[in-house]
């Protein structure tokens, strides 16, 4: 999702496949084959596939009527321009684009599109940050630097900063080592590539082409069989590029204790409940991950372009608060209550991150949305993680009193792959903790400048998952959050009893012992079971 790229969890062994996670695009087994087109739209009954029968769905509601839903996409920002986008875009109607004035009063400035709470009243915006564990250890560190030995054991914070301060400097040696093996890796493959461009005088070198070459100079051959034990694992020149910026990115901004790019914002960082501050710049400098998001959500089906989004009778509204980096919980917070006061019936949160120190803030936004009858649909998170064990915000555990918000739909990641390999490999979990699955691997969908790319991760699923929540407000409009968070759980194609891999380990257990419905997501019985829900007297009828 939201940094540069892929988080390397480690290196195999020297010349051996990489294995990236994150909440964006992911390099494991399940990009070595090629999915089937539109997989996640494909009836499971039919196909083979676990997709959530769109197509069936449309056909259930055709000749009903249907009422635009609002959803707000809280993200990286998104490119509002994109031909498959740019008609399903929300526009404040109430905000005079461009005059420089807050027309509706509601503190923000030509907020025409949404609001970008990482951007500066100069318009300068940020596009890097650090990660939570960072800017946790910084501040710790300059807290406890001042006491006195008996005083630091004394306070509340000790045993946390520790905890802290030890997973910080353990983590940054560990990339470090990582990124060396990498780099070596990179390295030979780099000067492997350009010798045989050279030597084919050819730019764009394929696995096909290699096995065919025969050459006896020992150089050729030697970057010949780099070559091809990258190809074997998966890797290309992209591939290989952007593991190098992931790392790299990751040293010197995220890990970075030096790094502080919030002065951009010119907030105050102490202040958690500040509101008013950022800028109209929706799109920022680092909109892929929003821009694939949105497409999933809310494409035009009719236009002829691209993809199909999920829902027909949508608008989006731009939300940007995440970095390339950690989000930061008062941003998060902002953009939920923004959201929800400008009328925004469902949320979209494709991010995650293992600390929250303001988690208060937040959980407030989410009761305040709760109160409001807005629904949050959230990624599960790509660190193959029993999140029941390893925490993993925000959350929809609020501590006042402590009690699981009914409008949080927590959502993890499958692959197209099905049966053993159902679960994506990088996909978080938990009996308790994630509620459905959704399709989450090699999902095509809109990307920056009329572009179209597939990419993986419970980022993915979520939008999915949010599609199909849009779907059912737009041709039931009476049903309430938590009645289409229960519909959307209940009318799950159930896997529950099929042997699946458990993301990260080496075991298998039941589907159904990874969330709480063992199902995934499906359009057509959603919808089904939507119809059957309303009171006799509420009943759409076919025409």
């Amino acid at each position: 999702m939201k940094r540069i790229s892929l988080l390397l969890i480690g290196l195999l062994t020297t010349y051996q496949v990489f294995s990236y996670d994150q909440t964006t695009l992911t390099l494991d087994s399940d990009s070595l084959k090629e999915a089937p087109n539109n997989w996640w739209h494909l009836d499971p009954s039919h196909h083979q596939v676990p997709g959530i029968n769109t197509q069936q769905a449309y056909e259930f509601l055709k000749g009903r009527s249907s009422q635009t839903v609002l959803v707000a996409v809280i993200d990286s920002g998104i490119d509002i321009d994109h031909e498959d986008l740019k008609d399903v875009i929300w526009t404040n109607h109430k905000e005079v684009a461009g005059n420089g004035k807050d027309d509706d009063g509601n503190g923000y400035v030509d907020d025409v599109h949404g609001w970008n709470f990482i951007g500066g009243e100069d318009g300068e915006n940020v596009e890097f940050d650090t990660y939570e564990i960072t800017r946790e250890y910084l501040r710790l560190q300059s807290k406890y630097q001042v006491l006195s030995e008996s005083q630091q054991q004394a306070d509340s914070e000790w045993i946390y900063y520790n905890k802290i301060e030890k997973e910080y400097h353990n983590t940054v040696k560990k990339m470090e080592r990582q990124f060396a093996g990498f780099k070596g890796f990179y390295d030979q493959y780099k000067k492997a590539e350009r010798l045989l461009q050279a030597y084919v005088d050819q730019e764009e070198l394929s696995k096909k082409d290699l096995i065919s070459w025969d050459s006896p100079d020992d150089k050729i051959t030697q970057a010949r069989s780099i070559m091809l034990t990258a190809f074997d694992n998966g890797l290309d020149s992209e591939k290989m590029e952007e593991g190098f910026e992931y790392f790299t990115t990751a040293l010197e901004y995220g890990y970075n204790l030096d790094f502080d790019p919030r002065n951009v914002i010119g907030d105050n960082t102490n202040d958690p409940y500040e509101k008013y501050y950022g800028n109209n710049d929706v799109k920022g400098e680092f909109s892929f991950h929003g821009t694939h998001v949105a497409g999933i959500i809310a494409a035009g089906r009719s236009n002829n372009l691209g993809i199909d989004g999920i829902a027909d009778n949508v608008e989006v509204m731009v939300l940007r608060a995440v970095p390339n980096g950690d989000e930061r919980d008062k941003d998060v917070a902002n953009a939920i209550r923004y959201a929800v006061d400008n009328g925004a019936q469902i949320i979209n949160m494709s991010f995650g991150k293992r600390f929250s120190p303001n988690k208060k803030v937040v959980d407030e936004a989410v009761k305040y949305a709760e109160s409001k009858g807005v629904l949050l649909i959230h990624a599960a998170g790509n660190s193959a993680h029993d999140t029941q064990e390893v925490d993993h915000y925000p959350s929809p555990q609020l501590d006042m009193p402590q009690y699981r918000a009914g409008n949080w739909l927590e959502v993890g990641a499958v692959s197209w792959k099905g049966h053993e390999d159902l679960v994506a490999s990088f996909s978080n979990y938990g009996k308790t903790t994630v509620d459905v699955f959704a399709p989450g691997v090699d999902i095509l969908s809109t990307a920056p400048d009329q572009d179209y790319e597939a990419a993986s991760g419970t980022s993915m699923a979520a939008p999915v998952t949010t599609g199909v929540a849009a779907l059912l407000m737009s041709y039931f409009p009476g049903l309430s959050a938590q009645e289409v968070k229960e519909i959307i759980m209940k009318s799950s194609t159930s896997y529950q009893g099929q042997k699946v891999k458990i993301p990260g380990k080496q075991e298998f257990t039941k589907f159904g012992q990874l969330s709480q419905t063992g199902g995934v997501i499906n359009a057509y019985e959603a919808v089904k079971l939507a119809q059957k829900s309303l009171p006799r007297n509420k009943k759409l009828k076919r025409d």
